[in-house]
């Protein structure tokens, strides 16, 4: 089972976003491979840090994991360590800004003064997913249309920042001599240069190219949530690193089932008579359809919960149950014959209401499903 994010940084659940950058800070200063050579427990440390940061710094994606932990980001995500030195440096490096002398931290494995790569831009796509894939999990194979380095095209080191990928520049101020950096404006930090391209390509080298990629769905996510494929995004220019796929869900509306987190609805409609004699009917389910025994007498409203035929949790947490709710319908056209029964039954004492301390109240039902 993967470490809780919370438990790696050493906070707490209601921590603020500075008390959770400053725990992130001083963890990844604690274990950075610059101060660490060759160790391979603080470089995983390192990467859990940051990992872990880059959910908790985040507040929806803070939310979807208070909500449904890990599972939140299956399906390419954080599964086994998604994040790499690459995507660390690329995106939190500024966090370490003086840890080490003031010079900051600028790469892996090389100490300072190395460039950091850069990383393409993500790309973002919907698809409709039906309640029994949602119910079931499902691998979808989705066609993306991502820049990629065209064949041909070769890079040389930038002039103006010698490959370093920033520009440093040294003022004078009242307090003296000031040094910054900043990424450099010729070749916007990559530290790489296109020195020939072919024609189709665009400034950078890239062309759009149609791929295939594989997306597997856990079972039990809920419409709105948002999965990511690591590295299926558009690839950088020269040495840089690949964008991320960010899959947002969308759940599709069922036609006789409706979800309440991870429990289903169902609204099952009786004859008269058959409410009055009992009767076994099928319904649907998300694993397709099973028949229920109509015990004689069912009232109309009265609820029969089929358990762990629902949604299984996005957390692993079991399965929800599928709520079917009894309407008895009344009809509203009669013969003569049918009339004269019901009305030589109108005053017989089996047709008078006489409800149980069981038969619960709309209101007492209503509270029940809420509770």
């Amino acid at each position: 089972m993967k470490e809780d994010y919370y438990d790696i940084l050493k906070i707490d659940k209601r921590a603020t976003a500075a008390e959770i950058k400053k725990a992130y800070r001083k963890k990844a200063i604690k274990y950075h491979p610059d101060k660490n050579p060759d160790n391979k427990e603080a470089e995983e440390m390192f990467k859990k840090a940051a990992e872990a940061y880059e959910v908790l710094s985040d507040p929806d994606k803070k939310a979807r994991y208070d909500q449904f932990g890990h599972q939140a980001f299956q399906g390419g995500g954080f599964n086994g360590g998604g994040m790499n030195m690459d995507d660390i440096f690329s995106q939190f490096g500024d966090i370490f800004g003086g840890g080490f002398g003031g010079g900051g931290f600028s790469g892996f494995g090389g100490g300072f003064g190395q460039q950091r790569r850069v990383k393409g831009s993500n790309l973002r796509i919907r698809i409709t997913l039906t309640l029994e894939e949602i119910a079931n999990g499902v691998e979808k194979k989705l066609k993306v249309k991502r820049k990629v380095q065209a064949s041909g095209t070769t890079y040389k080191t930038c002039s103006t920042c010698n490959g370093s990928g920033q520009v440093t520049r040294i003022a004078n101020t009242i307090l003296g001599r000031m040094q910054t950096s900043s990424p450099c404006p010729t070749c916007d930090g990559a530290g790489e240069m296109i020195d020939k391209r072919p024609a189709n390509a665009d400034a950078q080298g890239l062309i759009l190219q149609e791929e295939t990629v594989t997306v597997k769905i856990p079972a039990g996510v809920v419409d709105g949530m948002q999965l990511k494929v690591t590295g299926k995004g558009n690839e950088a220019p020269g040495n840089g690193i690949s964008g991320d796929l960010l899959v947002a869900i969308q759940e599709e509306e069922h036609s006789s089932l409706k979800r309440d987190g991870d429990n289903l609805h169902y609204d099952l409609y009786v004859s008269l008579p058959d409410a009055v004699l009992g009767t076994s009917q099928e319904i649907d389910t998300v694993t397709g359809k099973v028949r229920i025994k109509i015990e004689p007498g069912v009232q109309s409203g009265k609820i029969l919960r089929l358990r762990g035929k629902g949604i299984p949790s996005v957390n692993g947490y079991g399965k929800g149950d599928l709520l079917v709710h009894i309407n008895v319908w009344t009809p509203k056209t009669l013969n003569k014959e049918q009339k004269d029964f019901f009305e030589s039954m109108r005053n017989d004492e089996h047709f008078e209401p006489k409800p149980e301390s069981s038969d619960k109240s709309f209101f007492e039902k209503v509270k029940d499903m809420f509770s």
